[in-house]
């Protein structure tokens, strides 16, 4: 079977794996406590903090560990909102094509009386500077842009616009769940304040993320009980996860450069090869990308339809975020980049790791191209735009 949803979940590295075991083995104790089985666990909590954050260009102190990027999200939106709201500030700013996490938390602030903008992406998947700049306000409290799409993987001009927001006083969040351990990320350089990431993206655990917030910038709880996280979020620290994940980020940093070449390389060649196929186009810009996406558009089939024939010649993909795979609905991303809903049905995203190999791509391109070829045939709308009775949307 030929894994190449790894913008889904990656699976758990042996770095990340031999940490987790280690931690459960040998560091048991709550890290709360003032004995010695406590404090073995404490100090190995604090080196995991100091390892997440020397992979962000980040403090220690500055790290706070979350269930997930969701949870990681939320508290910053909140957060920043709350800050807002105390100085009169109550105008957010995103984009059209974030995650979930993030949109649906602007759709609980915005019934709680806030104002939201979202910047359009456009067809290459990607935020302008100048319109960003152009939509700040007095009133602007946050703005928060994803690094990276998580379905069609294109890479947002970060420190462009974290240098605006800064210049203009407003406080910037990224959502890195998809760039993080994939992509340099130096959060002073880039003028960033807040960002969130995710072990399960780069070979660590699930159940566990990090927040990165910037010193100086005040947070608000999700979670409240303990004093856990210096009062940012209560509750006995997952140090098997936090170890594992602080393991799989160290690992995938520090091979970024290799992995990446091998990885765009086998992109490059999936691209090219679903280029060939009629009436098929590739989802956001070419570059910048991240090197492991792959997101096409195929006119005239359903993508639930392509996914199930394609697990049964034996690969595993998705048309989108895997938070929404049992909706009917056509991904908003598409949407956001002005795909047409009946062309946003049939997508597919094929994300691919350092795992992956030449052989993968070649039965990639062998089973792709006839698993379209069959819908297509079994399709009354490609033999509708056969016979001219409608016009095709991808030329």
């Amino acid at each position: 079977m030929i894994y190449a949803d790894n913008a889904a979940t990656t699976p758990v590295s042996p770095a990340a794996r031999e940490a987790m075991i280690d931690a459960m083995d040998r560091l048991w104790g709550n890290p709360s406590s003032l004995y010695s089985f406590g404090q073995k666990a404490e100090e190995a909590l604090s080196d995991a903090r100091a390892r997440v954050a020397g992979c962000l260009g980040a403090e220690a102190g500055e790290i706070i560990f979350t269930s997930g990027g969701s949870e990681a999200d939320n508290q910053a939106l909140r957060s920043a909102a709350a800050l807002g709201a105390k100085k009169g500030k109550r105008h957010l700013i995103s984009t059209a094509f974030e995650h979930h996490a993030i949109l649906h938390t602007l759709d609980a602030l915005r019934a709680e009386g806030f104002e939201v903008t979202l910047l359009p992406v456009h067809e290459d998947g990607l935020v302008r500077p100048e319109e960003l700049a152009a939509a700040l306000r007095p009133d602007t409290a946050l703005v928060s842009v994803m690094f990276a799409n998580n379905e069609i993987g294109t890479i947002q001009p970060i420190a462009e616009l974290g240098a605006i927001c800064r210049a203009a006083g407003v406080l910037f969040h990224t959502d890195a769940v998809q760039a993080a351990g994939h992509l340099a990320i130096d959060v002073k350089a880039m003028n960033i304040d807040m960002l969130s990431l995710s072990g399960h993206k780069f070979h660590g655990p699930k159940g566990v993320g990090a927040l990165y917030v910037r010193k100086g910038v005040p947070v608000v709880p999700l979670i409240r009980g303990g004093a856990q996280e210096r009062r940012r979020r209560a509750g006995t620290e997952n140090l098997p996860a936090i170890a594992g994940m602080a393991a799989a980020l160290e690992e995938a940093c520090a091979h970024l450069e290799e992995n990446g070449a091998k990885v765009s390389a086998l992109r490059d060649r999936l691209i090219a090869g679903l280029s060939a196929i009629p009436h098929a186009a590739l989802n956001g810009a070419a570059s910048p990308r991240l090197a492991g996406n792959v997101n096409f558009c195929f006119e005239g089939i359903e993508g639930e339809s392509l996914l199930l024939m394609l697990d049964d010649a034996g690969i595993a993909a998705s048309s989108g975020s895997a938070c929404t795979s049992g909706s009917l609905d056509p991904s908003h991303v598409l949407l956001a980049i002005g795909r047409p809903h009946e062309v946003a049905h049939g997508s597919l995203r094929l994300s691919l790791s350092e795992a992956n190999t030449d052989e993968d791509v070649d039965h990639i391109l062998k089973e792709v191209p006839r698993v379209v070829e069959y819908l297509r045939a079994c399709s009354p709308v490609w033999d509708e735009l056969q016979k001219g009775e409608r016009d095709y949307v991808i030329l």
